[in-house]
Protein backbone atom coordinates (compact mmCIF):
# COMPACT_ATOMS: atom_id res chain seq x y z
CA UNK A 1 0.00 0.00 0.00
CA UNK A 2 3.02 2.57 0.90
CA UNK A 3 4.41 1.71 -2.22
CA UNK A 4 1.15 2.15 -4.39
CA UNK A 5 1.00 5.50 -2.45
CA UNK A 6 4.98 6.10 -3.82
CA UNK A 7 4.17 5.45 -6.93
CA UNK A 8 1.00 7.31 -7.63
CA UNK A 9 -1.25 4.74 -8.40
CA UNK A 10 -3.66 4.94 -5.30
CA UNK A 11 -6.93 7.37 -6.02
CA UNK A 12 -5.37 9.81 -3.86
CA UNK A 13 -2.57 10.25 -6.31
CA UNK A 14 -5.26 10.48 -8.94
CA UNK A 15 -6.98 13.08 -7.54
CA UNK A 16 -4.10 14.99 -5.75
CA UNK A 17 -2.94 15.06 -9.91
CA UNK A 18 -5.83 17.12 -10.60
CA UNK A 19 -6.14 19.20 -8.14
CA UNK A 20 -2.38 19.83 -8.39
CA UNK A 21 -1.87 18.98 -4.76
CA UNK A 22 1.08 17.47 -3.16
CA UNK A 23 0.80 13.69 -1.67
CA UNK A 24 3.43 13.87 1.41
CA UNK A 25 3.87 9.71 2.66
CA UNK A 26 5.82 9.09 6.47
CA UNK A 27 6.39 6.08 7.51
CA UNK A 28 5.64 6.78 11.06
CA UNK A 29 5.26 2.78 12.31
CA UNK A 30 5.25 0.32 9.73
CA UNK A 31 5.77 -2.69 10.46
CA UNK A 32 8.07 -3.83 8.18
CA UNK A 33 11.39 -2.24 6.17
CA UNK A 34 10.31 -0.42 3.68
CA UNK A 35 12.43 0.37 0.39
CA UNK A 36 14.61 3.54 0.61
CA UNK A 37 12.64 6.28 -1.77
CA UNK A 38 13.09 9.41 -2.15
CA UNK A 39 9.31 10.12 -1.97
CA UNK A 40 9.03 8.56 1.58
CA UNK A 41 9.59 10.76 4.80
CA UNK A 42 10.92 8.06 6.91
CA UNK A 43 9.61 8.74 10.41
CA UNK A 44 9.87 5.66 11.95
CA UNK A 45 9.31 5.75 15.62
CA UNK A 46 9.51 1.84 15.95
CA UNK A 47 8.24 -1.28 13.62
CA UNK A 48 4.36 -1.60 15.12
CA UNK A 49 2.70 -0.67 18.06
CA UNK A 50 1.93 -3.57 21.07
CA UNK A 51 -1.03 -5.37 21.43
CA UNK A 52 -3.62 -2.57 23.31
CA UNK A 53 -5.44 -5.61 24.73
CA UNK A 54 -2.99 -6.55 27.36
CA UNK A 55 -1.30 -2.94 27.91
CA UNK A 56 -0.34 0.31 26.30
CA UNK A 57 -0.27 0.35 22.78
CA UNK A 58 3.30 2.60 23.00
CA UNK A 59 5.25 5.14 25.60
CA UNK A 60 4.40 8.57 26.46
CA UNK A 61 7.91 8.82 24.66
CA UNK A 62 6.79 7.47 21.74
CA UNK A 63 3.99 9.15 21.18
CA UNK A 64 5.49 12.47 21.78
CA UNK A 65 7.92 11.25 19.12
CA UNK A 66 5.50 10.38 16.37
CA UNK A 67 3.22 14.36 17.40
CA UNK A 68 6.58 15.91 16.77
CA UNK A 69 6.96 13.76 13.24
CA UNK A 70 3.37 14.83 12.21
CA UNK A 71 4.28 18.58 13.51
CA UNK A 72 7.69 18.38 11.28
CA UNK A 73 6.06 17.20 8.14
CA UNK A 74 3.94 20.49 8.34
CA UNK A 75 6.28 22.66 9.00
CA UNK A 76 8.50 21.55 5.78
CA UNK A 77 5.68 21.90 3.57
CA UNK A 78 4.74 25.25 5.06
CA UNK A 79 8.51 26.02 3.49
CA UNK A 80 6.77 24.89 -0.06
CA UNK A 81 3.54 26.78 0.20
CA UNK A 82 1.04 24.94 2.47
CA UNK A 83 -2.50 26.41 2.18
CA UNK A 84 -4.77 23.67 3.41
CA UNK A 85 -3.88 19.85 5.30
CA UNK A 86 -5.78 17.26 4.14
CA UNK A 87 -5.38 14.61 6.14
CA UNK A 88 -5.28 10.68 5.62
CA UNK A 89 -3.89 7.32 7.16
CA UNK A 90 -2.36 4.20 6.28
CA UNK A 91 -3.12 1.49 9.30
CA UNK A 92 -4.07 -2.12 9.37
CA UNK A 93 -6.59 -2.63 12.07
CA UNK A 94 -7.01 0.82 12.71
CA UNK A 95 -10.15 1.19 13.53
CA UNK A 96 -9.66 -0.94 16.57
CA UNK A 97 -7.42 1.44 18.13
CA UNK A 98 -9.78 4.71 16.69
CA UNK A 99 -12.64 3.28 18.25
CA UNK A 100 -10.62 2.75 21.70
CA UNK A 101 -10.00 6.64 21.20
CA UNK A 102 -13.88 7.53 20.04
CA UNK A 103 -15.23 5.71 23.47
CA UNK A 104 -12.76 7.21 25.79
CA UNK A 105 -12.94 10.97 24.52
CA UNK A 106 -16.90 10.49 24.26
CA UNK A 107 -18.05 8.17 27.01
CA UNK A 108 -19.74 6.13 24.60
CA UNK A 109 -20.09 2.30 24.70
CA UNK A 110 -18.26 0.27 22.22
CA UNK A 111 -21.32 -1.22 20.66
CA UNK A 112 -22.73 2.35 19.70
CA UNK A 113 -19.09 2.95 18.45
CA UNK A 114 -17.18 -0.05 17.30
CA UNK A 115 -17.70 -0.73 13.09
CA UNK A 116 -17.22 -3.37 10.73
CA UNK A 117 -13.85 -1.61 9.28
CA UNK A 118 -12.86 -3.44 6.44
CA UNK A 119 -15.88 -5.70 6.22
CA UNK A 120 -15.68 -7.95 9.40
CA UNK A 121 -18.86 -10.70 9.35
CA UNK A 122 -21.06 -10.82 12.80
CA UNK A 123 -18.32 -12.69 14.46
CA UNK A 124 -15.68 -11.12 13.88
CA UNK A 125 -17.80 -7.57 14.54
CA UNK A 126 -18.47 -9.22 18.22
CA UNK A 127 -14.61 -10.31 18.84
CA UNK A 128 -14.13 -6.35 17.92
CA UNK A 129 -16.35 -5.14 20.34
CA UNK A 130 -14.99 -7.00 22.94
CA UNK A 131 -11.35 -6.37 21.92
CA UNK A 132 -12.20 -2.90 22.71
CA UNK A 133 -14.16 -3.19 25.72
CA UNK A 134 -11.14 -5.05 26.99
CA UNK A 135 -8.17 -2.38 25.79
CA UNK A 136 -10.77 0.41 27.45
CA UNK A 137 -10.34 -1.43 30.75
CA UNK A 138 -6.74 -2.55 30.83
CA UNK A 139 -5.74 0.98 30.02
CA UNK A 140 -7.46 3.07 32.11
CA UNK A 141 -5.11 4.01 34.62
CA UNK A 142 -2.58 5.19 31.52
CA UNK A 143 -5.30 6.72 30.10
CA UNK A 144 -6.40 9.65 32.69
CA UNK A 145 -4.36 12.61 30.20
CA UNK A 146 -5.20 12.77 26.52
CA UNK A 147 -1.66 12.22 25.84
CA UNK A 148 -1.46 8.95 28.35
CA UNK A 149 -5.07 8.00 26.40
CA UNK A 150 -3.42 8.49 22.92
CA UNK A 151 -0.01 6.11 24.10
CA UNK A 152 -2.25 3.70 25.95
CA UNK A 153 -4.55 3.04 22.81
CA UNK A 154 -3.35 4.77 19.71
CA UNK A 155 -1.24 4.02 17.12
CA UNK A 156 1.85 5.57 15.59
CA UNK A 157 -0.39 7.09 12.29
CA UNK A 158 -2.84 8.35 14.52
CA UNK A 159 -0.43 10.12 16.83
CA UNK A 160 1.54 11.77 13.65
CA UNK A 161 -1.83 12.79 12.59
CA UNK A 162 -2.10 14.77 16.04
CA UNK A 163 0.78 16.43 15.38
CA UNK A 164 -0.25 17.60 11.84
CA UNK A 165 -3.39 18.83 13.23
CA UNK A 166 -1.44 20.35 16.19
CA UNK A 167 0.94 22.39 13.95
CA UNK A 168 -1.11 22.97 11.33
CA UNK A 169 -3.60 24.57 13.65
CA UNK A 170 -0.53 27.11 15.69
CA UNK A 171 0.18 27.94 12.13
CA UNK A 172 -3.09 28.66 11.39
CA UNK A 173 -3.99 26.76 8.37
CA UNK A 174 -7.02 24.97 7.86
CA UNK A 175 -7.12 20.84 8.36
CA UNK A 176 -9.79 19.17 6.25
CA UNK A 177 -10.27 15.64 7.78
CA UNK A 178 -11.00 12.67 6.08
CA UNK A 179 -12.78 9.33 7.21
CA UNK A 180 -12.65 7.70 11.05
CA UNK A 181 -9.15 7.25 11.93
CA UNK A 182 -8.51 11.09 11.35
CA UNK A 183 -11.15 12.22 13.14
CA UNK A 184 -10.11 10.21 16.12
CA UNK A 185 -6.98 12.18 15.81
CA UNK A 186 -8.76 15.00 15.45
CA UNK A 187 -10.72 14.39 19.01
CA UNK A 188 -7.28 13.78 20.59
CA UNK A 189 -5.84 16.94 19.32
CA UNK A 190 -9.11 18.58 20.55
CA UNK A 191 -8.76 17.55 23.79
CA UNK A 192 -4.97 18.31 23.91
CA UNK A 193 -5.24 22.06 22.61
CA UNK A 194 -9.17 23.04 22.50
CA UNK A 195 -8.47 25.73 20.60
CA UNK A 196 -7.64 23.92 17.20
CA UNK A 197 -10.97 23.07 16.52
CA UNK A 198 -11.37 26.14 14.89
CA UNK A 199 -9.43 25.03 12.40
CA UNK A 200 -11.26 21.94 11.25
CA UNK A 201 -13.44 20.97 8.88
CA UNK A 202 -14.96 17.70 8.14
CA UNK A 203 -14.39 16.62 4.57
CA UNK A 204 -17.09 13.48 4.78
CA UNK A 205 -18.87 11.51 7.01
CA UNK A 206 -18.04 7.93 6.25
CA UNK A 207 -19.73 4.45 6.61
CA UNK A 208 -17.43 3.76 9.95
CA UNK A 209 -20.22 3.60 12.48
CA UNK A 210 -18.18 5.77 15.21
CA UNK A 211 -17.43 8.41 12.83
CA UNK A 212 -20.75 10.38 13.27
CA UNK A 213 -20.08 9.96 16.72
CA UNK A 214 -16.19 11.31 16.59
CA UNK A 215 -17.30 13.83 14.74
CA UNK A 216 -20.39 14.42 17.29
CA UNK A 217 -17.65 14.63 20.12
CA UNK A 218 -15.97 17.42 18.39
CA UNK A 219 -19.08 19.59 17.21
CA UNK A 220 -18.50 18.90 13.54
CA UNK A 221 -20.67 18.54 10.23
CA UNK A 222 -19.54 16.90 7.23
CA UNK A 223 -19.87 18.61 4.30
CA UNK A 224 -20.11 15.35 2.53
CA UNK A 225 -21.99 12.24 2.96
CA UNK A 226 -21.74 10.08 0.43
CA UNK A 227 -21.62 6.55 1.78
CA UNK A 228 -18.03 6.42 1.80
CA UNK A 229 -15.73 3.51 3.64
CA UNK A 230 -12.53 5.39 1.91
CA UNK A 231 -9.89 7.35 4.62
CA UNK A 232 -6.85 7.68 2.39
CA UNK A 233 -7.68 11.22 1.60
CA UNK A 234 -10.01 11.13 -1.47
CA UNK A 235 -13.29 12.62 0.17
CA UNK A 236 -11.75 16.19 0.85
CA UNK A 237 -10.46 16.58 -2.59
CA UNK A 238 -13.63 15.71 -4.05
CA UNK A 239 -15.26 18.54 -1.79
CA UNK A 240 -12.43 20.90 -3.24
CA UNK A 241 -12.76 19.77 -7.16
CA UNK A 242 -16.90 20.69 -6.89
Amino acid sequence: MVRNFLGGGAAVNVLARELGARVVVADLGVAAELPADPALRSLKVRAGTDNIARGPAMGRDEARTAIEAGRQLVREQLKAGLDVVLTGDMGIANTTPSACLVCHFTGLDPARVVGRGSGVDEAGLARKVDVVRRSLDVNAAAATHPLGALAALGGFEIAGLVGVILEAAAQRRPVVLDGFISTAAALVAVAMKPRCRDYLIAGHRSQELGHAAALAGIGLRPLLDLDLRLAKGPAPCWHFRS
